[in-house]
C-alpha cells in the first residue's frame, strides 16, 4: 500500500454517501481492493513535479475507508437547510467519533469499529485493545493541534510488523475516524510515514459524499504537504502547503475564508471533526497517587487522578449535587457504610478525602483498596465534565455543541464485578442524554458483566 502519495481531489465526480462501515468510492485518482475498502491512493504528479517515494504496509483488504465558527453557523447547510446525519435524517446536536479505523495500525489491518455511546474492547492479551485506544487518542491530539512527534514518540512501534520498507526505507502506518453530528457523518482518513522520517504524507476529509481536503506529499524533500480544499466560488478548489507535522484538518479554520458555499460547507465539516475529536478524556486512575494529602488548587483532574481529593473539594463546594450522587454511586461500591464523601482541611494546609460512615469515624481514602479508589476516580469523571477535567476545554463552543468522551484503557483493572456492574449502569443512564460517551477495554469477566448491561456495546478484538 502506498503512502506517500496521499490524496487528491477529483473535480468531475463526487463520493456516494457510505452507509455501514462507510466503505465507499472516494474521490480523486484511487487505487485499492474492488471493494473500495483499501486505504492506498497515489495522486497523479503534476509536470515537472517529483512523484515521490513509496511506503509500502500490509494492504487492507476489508471495509477500512470509508476553531473559528464558520458563517452561518455549524449544523447549516450552505442554502440554509439544517444538516442532518444518519440514515434517518435524525438530527445529532453533539459532534461525537462513532467509528474508529485501523487500516494498518500496528497488530490491526483493516478495523472498522462502530462505537456507541458505552463501548469495551475486550480479547485475549496481544488482541490490540490498548493499541485500538491508543489509536483513539492520537487522533485526538492531532484533532486538538499537537504536532506529530509529540503524539507519535514511538511511531516505529505502530508500523504494522509485516510492512516492508521501499528502496529509501521508508515505512508507515494508516488510521482514521467518523465524526457524526449537524453536517452528517465527516470522515477522516490519515497516511502517516514513521520511518526514516515522521510526518503526515496524506490526509482526507470527506463529508455528504464529497471530499473536502485533500493533502499529498509532492517533494520529498520539503517538510509540508500539498493541501487542496474544496471551494466551489469561481476557482473550484484553493491549493496551498500545508506543515507535515499538523493535522491539516484543524488548521483549515485559519486558511478558509468561508466566503463561497463551499468554503462554508469545509469549514463546518472540519469544525465538527475538531470538536468530536477534542472531546476525548484520556483517565487512568492510579491508587498510589490517590492516597496521600494534596493541596488545593483550580480542582481539575489529571489523567492519573492523583489529585482526587482536591477535586472533591472543589466539587463538594461548587457542584453540591453531582457530589451528593457520587456519594450514593461510592455507597454502591465501596465495602462498608457510606454515608456521604467528606474532604478535611489539614493544619499545613493540604485536604484530605474521607468516606463518612454515619456514626462510625471516617475512613481516609487512603485507606481504601485499589479497586476502591479506580471506582471512585471513574465515576467522578462520568458524573463532572470538561470544567473539572485537565483536558482542553472548547470555550468557544456552546455546551449543547460539546459532549465528553471517556477513554479508560483497563477499565476493569483492580475492580470486581459488582463495581463493574456500577460503573457501566452510571455510564449507559449519563450516556442517554448524550453528554457522556465511554470508549474502554476490558478482561473476559468484565465483559460478560457487561453484555449484561444494556446499552454498552461489546467488541470482541478475538473474533
Amino acid at each position: 500500500m502506498d503512502l506517500t502519495g496521499g490524496f487528491t481531489l477529483d473535480h468531475s465526480t463526487t463520493v456516494a454517501p457510505s452507509s455501514g462501515t462507510h466503505a465507499g468510492t472516494h474521490t480523486g485518482t484511487y487505487t485499492g481492493s474492488p471493494n473500495g475498502g483499501a486505504l492506498s491512493a497515489v495522486a497523479p504528479a503534476r509536470a515537472g513535479a517529483p512523484s515521490g517515494p513509496r511506503v509500502s504496509v500490509p494492504e487492507a483488504r476489508g471495509p477500512a475507508a470509508s476553531e473559528n465558527r464558520p458563517r452561518g453557523g455549524p449544523g447549516r447547510r450552505a442554502d440554509g437547510e439544517a444538516a442532518r446525519g444518519g440514515g434517518g435524517g435524525r438530527l445529532q446536536a453533539r459532534p461525537a467519533v462513532t467509528e474508529l479505523r485501523l487500516s494498518a495500525f500496528a497488530g490491526h489491518r483493516a478495523a472498522v469499529h462502530p462505537l456507541g455511546p458505552v463501548t469495551l474492547f475486550t480479547g485475549p492479551s496481544g488482541s490490540g485493545k490498548s493499541t485500538t485506544l491508543r489509536a483513539y487518542e492520537a487522533l485526538a491530539r492531532l484533532g486538538a493541534g499537537d504536532p506529530l512527534d509529540e503524539v507519535f514518540p514511538d511511531a516505529a512501534d505502530c508500523v504494522p510488523e509485516r510492512a516492508r520498507p521501499d528502496a529509501q526505507g521508508r515505512r508507515g502506518f494508516r488510521i482514521g475516524c467518523t465524526v457524526d453530528g449537524p453536517e452528517g457523518p465527516v470522515h477522516l482518513d490519515l497516511a502517516v510515514q514513521a520511518e526514516p522520517r515522521l510526518r503526515i504524507v496524506g490526509e482526507r476529509l470527506t463529508g455528504r459524499g464529497r471530499t473536502l481536503l485533500a493533502t499529498a506529499l509532492r517533494d520529498p524533500g520539503r517538510t509540508s504537504v500539498q493541501a487542496e480544499w474544496h471551494t466551489a466560488g469561481s476557482t473550484p478548489v484553493t491549493r496551498a502547503p500545508l506543515p507535515d507535522d499538523l493535522l491539516g484538518t484543524a488548521l483549515l479554520p485559519l486558511r478558509v475564508a468561508g466566503k463561497t458555499p463551499g468554503q462554508l460547507e469545509v469549514l463546518a465539516a472540519a469544525e465538527q471533526m475538531v470538536i468530536g475529536l477534542r472531546s476525548a478524556f484520556a483517565c487512568d486512575p492510579r491508587p498510589e497517587r490517590m492516597r496521600a494529602p494534596v493541596l488545593p488548587g483550580e480542582g481539575r483532574l489529571r489523567r492519573g487522578c492523583g489529585n482526587l481529593a482536591e477535586v472533591l473539594h472543589r466539587t463538594h463546594t461548587e457542584c453540591p449535587r453531582r457530589h451528593h450522587r457520587l456519594a450514593a454511586v461510592a455507597a454502591a461500591g465501596c465495602a462498608g457504610s457510606v454515608a456521604g464523601l467528606g474532604v478535611r482541611e489539614l493544619p499545613e494546609g493540604t485536604v484530605l478525602a474521607v468516606l463518612e460512615r454515619g456514626s462510625r469515624p471516617a475512613t481516609p481514602l487512603g485507606r481504601l483498596g485499589d479497586g476502591e479508589l479506580r471506582y471512585l476516580a471513574l465515576a467522578l469523571t462520568l458524573l463532572t465534565g470538561p470544567g473539572v477535567l485537565a483536558m482542553d476545554q472548547l470555550a468557544e463552543v456552546p455546551d449543547a455543541m460539546q459532549s465528553l468522551t471517556l477513554l479508560a484503557d483497563g477499565l476493569d483493572r483492580g475492580l470486581d464485578g459488582r463495581q463493574v456492574g456500577e460503573l457501566l449502569r452510571l455510564a449507559t443512564g449519563i450516556a442517554a442524554d448524550g453528554h457522556i460517551r465511554v470508549a474502554g477495554t476490558v478482561g473476559s469477566g468484565a465483559a460478560e458483566e457487561a453484555r449484561r448491561v444494556p446499552g454498552v456495546t461489546v467488541v470482541d478484538l478475538s473474533a
